[in-house]
């Protein structure tokens, strides 16, 4: 069943990462957030291993759904997954930029001819990558020039935002406008592990950067209460 998005008015930013390795888990996680003051991300090892069921349970606790599949195929075969994601009605789901923009273009266009009201984002520099990592894989670019590339074929293919670090997030306003969403993984609070990470940023900072959604995992999920971590953060550092 096709889940129909409510129109709960939710302005918080906050994602939260439902990292989690099995189905029970990441439902007792989902349990201990408020569906009334954040989203959710369901990504690669989850999904994997609990399929669209874990879409359909985290639908059914009223949490609008961020599917972080990063999709890289062929046009067609791009498209037709991200039509696939909009099928599940899930609120936003992703590609990676660098699968050019004759496949961004079409998988856009495949969610408006099916009616689908999906937001559609992709990946420009994933935020382990540094300057380093570019060079290993042929891009002489330093990172800011690569996701500004990369964020302006993003916007010419229709999508509505990109995945970036909150160090590109002003640039990236300035250089798309202030309807570009930008989407902000690697958010810590001052004193968390930056972890494998790189490119990191507070909540405050990224706001103030210019990110629209933050995407927050271990900050929120390895706390003693996730639920009060996330009113803190929703209540405290963000206002």
């Amino acid at each position: 069943m096709i889940h129909q998005q409510a129109a709960k008015g939710l302005v918080s930013p906050v994602i939260v990462a439902i990292d989690k390795q099995d189905l029970n888990s990441a439902l007792t996680l989902a349990d201990s957030l408020d569906p009334k003051l954040c989203r959710v991300k369901v990504g690669k090892e989850l999904f994997t291993r609990c399929g669209p069921s874990i879409i359909e349970a985290l639908h059914q606790r009223d949490f609008e759904v961020f599917l972080d599949l990063k999709f890289h195929d062929i046009p067609n075969t791009t498209a037709q997954a991200v039509l696939a994601a909009a099928d599940m009605g899930v609120w936003m789901v992703n590609l990676h930029a660098s699968v050019g923009l004759d496949a961004m273009a079409l998988a856009k266009q495949r969610l408006v001819d099916n009616g689908h009201n999906t937001l559609l984002i992709a990946v420009t520099v994933l935020t382990s990558m540094t300057e380093k990592t570019l060079s290993q894989i042929g891009v002489e670019s330093d990172v800011e020039s690569q996701v500004k590339r990369l964020a302006l074929l993003t916007q010419e293919a229709g999508l509505e935002g990109v995945v970036c670090s909150a160090n590109e997030a002003a640039s990236l306003k300035a250089l798309c406008g202030p309807d570009f969403k930008l989407v902000t993984p690697g958010i810590r609070l001052l004193d968390d592990s930056k972890d494998d990470q790189k490119r990191i940023c507070t909540p405050e900072e990224a706001i103030a950067n210019g990110s629209d959604y933050l995407v927050i995992g271990r900050s929120i999920t390895t706390a003693s209460n996730p639920r009060q971590k996330l009113q803190y953060i929703v209540n405290d550092c963000l206002n």
